[in-house]
């Protein structure tokens, strides 16, 4: 297959339009319809079902549009160990993990990285979604569970728990509670069961409603969570890494937290001699360094 009609077929493909295509490719409408016919006339197979709102891929087309994909991902890969550079650390680094810690506790530090690498360029996906690093979907991702696939390099971080935290304020108009029985006077701040998020939250979540809970906050990520707590709405289920950067909460029930919950950074073994992805890697875990010697378990 001639590769300029796959990488014009692939534009195609995700734009969905042949002028949207035809705008990336810096194309006419026509050539690029021209291309596309030719492919067709090639396989002998029809790649785009074409009506009035755009085009739609075929059951042939999806195959090739797979194949496609896999194949601009691996070109991407292999374009960044080629560019990076033996002395320096420039470009853009794919980084994933969740919106809880990406947002509580990575996006806080990101100055001291950009500091020492101003030409680096960081693309941050927070999501709860898995992202696939072989298939180059991310770069690097900060996890709290070890990946399970065996084409990656692993890290194991840190542990976390999951814990129980209150504004002096909000104590301060309602009290602090003793026992479980006291929180029939209080409101809890929690995930959503239903929201994704680590097992171990989940089930501290579970065995605190357990206990008949009147009154709740369910949010969709911790940085909501920790939003509720900071201004004073409830008593917040949260990882303890906010200890760090927000001192001033109070922890309620100490003897009652999740069981710990490890943290693991990773990335595809192709990218073992990124400049980036070390700089990154290497970053990342001297701040663990620092957050550990200043918060010991």
């Amino acid at each position: 297959m001639d590769w300029d009609k796959l990488r014009i077929f692939h534009a195609v493909a995700d734009a969905g339009s042949l002028t949207h295509a035809g705008d990336t490719l810096h194309l006419s409408q026509s050539a690029v319809s021209r291309q596309i016919r030719a492919l067709e006339e090639s396989l002998n197979v029809t790649l785009f079902h074409r009506h009035a709102r755009g085009l739609i891929l075929t059951e042939q087309g999806e195959l090739l549009f797979d194949a496609t994909t896999s194949m601009a991902k691996r070109l991407d890969a292999t374009a960044a160990r080629i560019r990076d550079s033996e002395d320096e650390v420039f470009g853009e680094l794919r980084v994933t993990t969740t919106t809880g810690f990406g947002t509580l506790w990575l996006t806080p530090r990101l100055a001291k990285l950009y500091r020492k690498y101003p030409a680096l360029k960081i693309d941050l996906m927070l999501e709860e979604r898995v992202l696939d690093l072989p298939m180059r979907e991310a770069d690097v991702a900060i996890r709290m569970k070890e990946p399970s696939q065996a084409d990656l390099i692993r890290r194991r971080l840190m542990n976390i728990r999951m814990r129980m935290f209150a504004s002096p304020e909000y104590l301060a108009e309602h009290g602090t509670p003793v026992t479980m029985e006291d929180f029939s006077q209080h409101r809890l701040i929690c995930q959503h069961a239903g929201t994704p998020q680590v097992a171990a939250g989940a089930l501290l979540v579970a065995q605190l409603m357990s206990h008949d809970i009147p009154s709740t906050l369910t949010v969709n990520n911790y940085f909501g969570v920790l939003q509720g707590v900071l201004n004073h709405v409830g008593i917040g289920v949260l990882p303890d890494y906010v200890t760090e950067d927000v001192p001033h909460l109070v922890r309620v029930l100490p003897e009652i937290e999740s069981t710990e919950v490890p943290v693991f950074l990773a990335y595809p073994e192709e990218l073992r001699h990124s400049k980036r992805v070390s700089a990154f890697r290497d970053f990342v875990t001297e701040e663990i360094f620092q957050f550990r010697k200043q918060n010991p378990a």
